[in-house]
């Protein structure tokens, strides 16, 4: 539902990569951009990759609106965006621009004195687009359709977690409210990122992600665990989980093993998805399928997650083994989306 009765939110982007070109595509793509406006960007690249990179697209595809440069940065569809090229947080006055809210999509920012900086340079409010080192690092953090409604007026710098969280929470946070849940083995296959080389070089303090990421799988730390837990305390200490990078561009799975306080069916609880799924408050976030999908089928799915009924398996009457689909960067990028638009229902 679009907000066409408040004034437009007005947004800029701090970090033009992969999830912030993401969030203003996929703002175009659901034709919010009369309700959000980007009316900023801040990325040190130089603005003739930015234009070219806002166009063309390996995973998502071209972008069909119009791109052009104007005096000051870009026009996209008719409407002028500055564009900066600042290294701090402090080099942009953001204050001038008359925001309503930073996306900061640079990833950089996890600590609340380093998240603050935008604050003091004239950001009213900052949605990060990586989980914050510590709970106490921001006022929320926001996995949409599990706890948006702890969004309030008063908070300033706000988590949207990560792509993985939002991908395993709600899945989480509905089994453990039907079911009950002991244990939780998670296991991320994740597409290559960019802390990784194409082939091998001194890149990371990782020696593993000094590997070439188009040739390996290769195991990384993960905070998937911790993440969990933080947002769903009930399951504190019970939860343990690995992430492999697997030599793909985009769209990304996790391999759930769960241990439940009572006996689990997977022929019930693929209903129980399926029918969440088929719940029209829901069907942007979940999805079910049990068709013979590869990972590629689910390139651009706007989902957090697709439960992928036919790997669902029984391997005792309580300890189940559960399949989740996601896409990495449209997913999350559409979470954000969400996330802006029922914070701004907060103080408008």
């Amino acid at each position: 539902m679009r907000d066409n009765h408040l004034p437009p939110l007005r947004i800029a982007i701090n970090g033009y990569g992969r999830i912030g070109r993401s969030f203003l595509r996929a703002l175009y793509e659901a034709g919010l951009e009369n309700e959000l406006q980007i009316v900023a960007i801040n990325e040190p690249a130089n603005l003739e990759s930015i234009l070219y990179l806002t166009r063309f697209d390996s995973t998502h595809g071209r972008f069909i609106p119009s791109v052009e440069k104007c005096v000051g940065g870009m026009r996209v569809k008719g409407r002028d965006i500055a564009v900066s090229h600042a290294a701090t947080p402090e080099a942009v006055d953001w204050r001038s621009l008359g925001l309503d809210l930073l996306v900061e999509c640079s990833g950089q920012y996890g600590e609340r004195a380093e998240i603050g900086r935008f604050l003091a340079a004239g950001a009213p409010r900052v949605l990060l687009s990586n989980p914050a080192n510590s709970a106490t690092d921001v006022d929320a953090t926001i996995i949409y359709g599990v706890n948006q409604r702890e969004l309030t007026d008063a908070q300033r710098i706000v988590s949207n977690a990560s792509c993985t969280t939002h991908a395993v929470v709600p899945v989480l946070d509905l089994l453990a409210r039907e079911l009950g849940l002991e244990q939780v083995a998670l296991t991320t296959l994740h597409s290559v990122m960019n802390d990784q080389p194409l082939i091998d070089g001194y890149h990371h303090a990782d020696l593993r992600r000094t590997r070439s990421a188009m040739q390996s799988i290769i195991p990384v730390a993960t905070g998937l665990a911790r993440g969990v837990e933080r947002l769903l305390p009930q399951l504190a200490g019970k939860v343990v989980a690995k992430a492999i990078r697997v030599p793909t561009a985009n769209v990304s799975a996790i391999d759930m093993l769960l241990a439940f306080q009572r006996d689990a069916d997977a022929m019930r609880i693929n209903r129980l998805f399926e029918r969440l799924a088929a719940d029209a408050a829901s069907q942007n976030r979940l999805a079910y399928t049990e068709e013979a999908h590869a990972s590629i089928d689910f390139n651009h799915a706007p989902h957090s997650a697709i439960v992928d009924g036919s790997q669902t398996r029984n391997i005792g009457p309580r300890l189940v083994n559960l399949f989740v689909w996601f896409d990495n960067e449209w997913g999350f990028a559409n979470r954000m989306l969400d996330v802006a638009r029922h914070w701004r229902r907060c103080w408008q």
